[in-house]
């Protein structure tokens, strides 16, 4: 099994690297998988695939914990540790809490679990920690500490800046929450990119490995995501398809969510938390005394809770056991698997709830489709069991369960970065929670209560969509609200919050309405364009007043302007769906319809007589221009007040000054740190022969003694000391060492450096040697140097030589801790000056061709020769400019062959000096 994940970790990356380029100038871009228990992050940046990020322990999952004791700020296991033993100041489980009101049902259940919290309602009536009698964290500025150390955990490994990410949200997250979730990333110094629903992430990772599956003949996958907080199944559709995004036509292979069902409190958290109450109860009967009053002994009993359930999931029994559980008493009791599927037998049902809501939202489209399973609490056997029942057939485990969405998301990322260039993925994802319009409109005398839907059922996104309020003649205003959620069951309803998400008030309907108005002008009403982005987020983009203007060539001059701006204009929106007021307006556009089509006959009579008639006036064509103009729209958000400017400065701040503080803390550690290392090393080293002879007996008892003194001072007081002075003792230290250390590496490297010179020397001699035979004095057909350039390496080589016995000789009268004669720089310098001798002869060499032979002459001239006729040449330019080495090589082909071969050279990576 090893072997084979080891293989298929091998072709994913191969595989990724072809779906997958980028520029040089592409930056990092990190994918978060922000969960209720884990945190995994994935990166792609330049010349490295999507990969996941390691943490400080090189593991690849972080716990989404962080906590705060004695000034100290730490995360994920460290966070952990801390939680045992204060669990008041460890802060875990966040997810569940984002873009919540103080009073949701979540909320209430989070407090009665963690009682050991202080949790009150902040103006904005969200939760918030009560830390200590000076700090309050929010669930957004928790949440944004984690995802600022994930940009950390990322920067460190790649060793580059990190600015933009996708994060993972669960599909059923409302608009408050994903806002919520935006805000955090705000907070930690992160872009959004995306916010993507972890199962169609899931979806992508699974699919980027199957393109060459993906074609024109539709087929379906049901992906099972069983997490520590929820449950999701998500019924995808993959096939080709044919768009224009980039202003031609071509066919990609797309995703589309088809239906999607969940349960948000069904999740292996649950589990842990009933085996937890059993442990309670076994304590209890055994004597053990009121556990729950001590938050210490329960969160012992949560985490062994938890290790149990993983247990459990290979092994029929296993013993929970923890030392000192409460007042000094050890705890230790058998749990088997039966007892503990017993303990969440209702739980098994709810699996197959899940799958069908999603199939059935799917419309039936999931017959055969391939289950595939993904989430960590999917491996609990009862679960596998219960999901196997509800779709009648094996489920497969193709993709990593815990790095699916992670890695899925990533590839989101690197599409949606500049910079890199993926292969084509088209991903449509689908509208949970339907959002509609309601207004009032006066009817009789009476008002109205109009909806109009906006994104239904499984609507998909990102889209736009444009409503149009064709009878208000005066200011008014709109309410978009949650509506048609009868899909959902009763018990999920009350984990979606207020129903109203916004109030829309509009103002300067009637002076547009009057300042268009005219016989050739007709009112199409006022319009306002929604768009449903990437992340799931509902938009009003703005609102106008539309109206159409007739107008005929004699007047189109005095119009063209306003023509052409309106024109562009509408191109903007036209390729937007509309949804017009029909319920009491059918009477109205079949009247409209009917006059339009006795018009269109009219004029078509007209046309017809016009043709037959001799008349040879021709009246003006008319033109339709369209018209608009902006509507001014304030938009109060109802459900979940956002972060207002000053709220989002406060929190920032509170980072900002957190951020400072780690910072600090970590500089004084590695002062400290490198403080420590070097007080070690330098006595170490001073205690050693060849150190200690670098250097005089006085300046090797100073050392000794600074170290000493250092040493102590860093037992005694030392601990309590500022960065700076760390600093300053390490280079006072380093000042006193660096002699000896230099000289040390001198007196090491030295031989090498010296056998390196002798070598090149005598690499050059056997040149030299060699070169003399190719001058025109000795060989008048190869002259390709000339005497004085022969002389020149010569007297380098002799100099060098010199120079280098006379040094060797100096430096060796000399004891070791005494002013070096001959250094290893001075050794490379001049090494450096005779390669630049020798590389200008080689290359001299490289391009040197032997010269053209002349044609003998016709020893009898007098003969007569029959000349026989040649083909036509046609006269060709020939370019007197000076040719470079290589044109004359390229022309050398195609004359006569020389009466002797071309020198051929080595550039020094072959031996071919034999040849010469």
């Amino acid at each position: 099994m090893g072997l084979n994940i080891k293989m298929f970790g091998v072709l994913s990356v191969g595989l990724l690297s072809l779906l997958l380029s980028h520029h040089t100038d592409a930056a990092a871009v990190i994918s978060i998988d922000f969960g209720s228990e884990w945190m995994k992050i994935g990166i792609v940046s330049p010349g490295v695939p999507m990969e996941i990020v390691l943490n400080k322990e090189s593991k690849r999952k972080t716990p989404a914990v962080v906590a705060f004791r004695d000034d100290v700020r730490t995360f994920g296991e460290d966070a952990v540790t801390v939680g045992v033993r204060f669990p008041k100041n460890s802060y875990k489980y966040l997810l569940d809490l984002l873009g919540k009101p103080y009073d949701h049902p979540m909320v209430q259940a989070y407090r009665s679990r963690y009682p050991y919290y202080e949790i009150v309602e902040s103006e904005r009536g969200t939760p918030v920690f009560i830390h200590d009698e000076n700090t309050k964290f929010t669930p957004e500025e928790l949440v944004a500490q984690l995802f600022a150390k994930a940009k950390d955990f990322s920067e460190i490994s790649h060793g580059q800046p990190i600015t933009e990410c996708v994060i993972t949200v669960p599909g059923y997250f409302n608009q408050a929450e994903r806002r919520a979730v935006k805000d955090a990333a705000a907070l930690a110094g992160l872009n959004v990119l995306q916010l993507i629903n972890d199962y169609t992430a899931i979806a992508i990772n699974y699919g980027i490995f199957r393109r060459k599956e993906i074609n024109e003949t539709a087929w379906h996958a049901l992906f099972f995501d069983m997490g520590a907080a929820s449950t999701k199944a998500a019924l995808v559709e993959y096939k080709t398809v044919k768009i224009k995004d980039k202003g031609y036509v071509e066919t990609v292979p797309q995703l589309q969510v088809l239906g999607v069902g969940y349960d948000r409190t069904l999740g292996g958290h649950e589990m842990t938390l009933r085996l937890r109450e059993h442990l309670i109860k076994a304590w209890e009967a055994n004597g053990g005394g009121d556990v729950r009053v001590s938050p210490r002994a329960m969160e012992k009993l949560l985490r062994e809770a938890e290790r149990l359930k993983i247990v459990l999931s290979a092994n029929t029994e296993h013993y929970a056991q923890i030392e000192s559980l409460l007042d000094d008493k050890d705890f230790k009791q058998l749990v088997t698997r039966v007892e503990f599927e017993e303990l969440c037998a209702d739980l098994w049902g709810r699996v197959s709830g899940v799958v069908q809501r999603a199939i059935a939202a799917g419309g039936g489209a999931g017959s055969g489709a391939r289950l595939i399973v993904a989430g960590g609490a999917s491996r609990v056997p009862a679960a596998l069991h219960a999901l196997k029942d509800a779709v009648g057939h094996e489920p497969s485990r193709s993709i990593n369960a815990d790095e699916a969405a992670t890695m899925g998301a990533v590839y989101r990322a690197a599409s949606l970065a500049t910079g890199y260039k993926v292969a084509a993925l088209n991903v449509r994802d689908a509208v949970l929670l339907p959002i509609q319009v309601t207004f009032t409109r006066h009817v009789d005398g009476n008002d109205k209560l109009i909806r109009r839907t906006l994104f239904g059922p499984m609507n998909p996104y990102p889209q736009k969509k444009v409503i149009t309020f064709n009878k208000h003649m005066d200011d008014f205003d709109f309410h978009v609200n949650y509506a048609e959620l009868e899909h959902i069951p009763s018990n999920e309803l009350q984990y979606v919050g207020s129903l109203n998400l916004s109030q829309v008030v509009l103002s300067g309907v009637g002076a547009a309405l009057a300042k268009h108005t005219a016989d050739n002008i007709e009112h199409k009403g006022i319009k306002a364009h929604f768009n449903m982005d990437d992340s799931g987020i509902l938009n009003l983009v703005n609102v106008e007043f539309v109206a159409e203007k007739t107008v005929t060539e004699e007047d189109d001059d005095k119009d063209s302007t306003l023509s052409k701006i309106g024109n562009t204009i509408s191109k903007l929106f036209g390729s937007d769906s509309e949804t017009p007021e029909k319920l009491d307006e059918k009477a109205e556009e079949k009247l409209q319809e009917g006059e339009a089509k006795n018009d269109t006959k009219k004029a078509n009579e007209t046309v017809s007589e016009k043709q037959n008639a001799t008349e040879t006036e021709s009246k003006p064509k008319p033109k339709i221009v369209v018209l608009k103009e902006p509507i001014k729209s304030e938009e109060q958000i109802i459900n979940m007040a956002p972060l207002s400017e000053e709220q989002f400065k406060s929190s920032k701040a509170k980072i900002v000054e957190l951020n400072a503080i780690d910072k600090k803390r970590v500089e004084r550690e590695t002062a400290l740190n490198n403080l420590e290392a070097f007080v070690v090393d330098a006595q170490m080293k001073m205690d050693m022969e060849e150190y200690a002879e670098c250097g005089t007996e006085e300046q090797i008892q100073e050392i000794r003694k600074l170290c000493t003194e250092t040493s102590e001072w860093l037992y005694e007081d030392g601990y309590e000391a500022a960065t700076e002075l760390f600093e300053a003792k390490l280079a006072a230290l380093k000042d006193k060492t660096n002699s000896i250390f230099y000289k040390h590496w001198e007196h090491n490297e030295r031989p090498d450096a010296i056998a390196a010179i002798r070598g090149m020397l005598n690499n050059s001699r056997e040149f030299l040697k060699m070169s003399k035979n190719f001058t025109k004095e000795s060989n008048p057909d190869k002259d390709i140097f000339t005497e004085v350039e022969i002389g020149v390496l010569e007297k380098r080589i002799d100099e060098t030589d010199d120079w280098l016995n006379k040094s060797i000789e100096e430096q060796n009268a000399l004891k070791k801790n005494e002013d070096l004669k001959l250094t290893v720089e001075s050794i490379r310098e001049k090494m450096a000056n005779l390669d630049r001798e020798m590389k200008y002869l080689l290359n001299k060499m490289k391009i040197w061709r032997p010269k053209k032979p002349l044609k003998k002459e016709t020893e009898n001239k007098t003969e007569e020769t029959v000349i026989e006729p040649e083909p036509e040449i046609k006269e060709e330019k020939v370019d007197t400019q000076e040719e470079s080495p290589e044109k004359e090589e390229s022309k050398n082909e195609n004359e006569e062959e020389s009466t002797e071969p071309p020198l051929q050279l080595s550039d020094g990576t072959d031996d071919e000096h034999s040849e010469l």
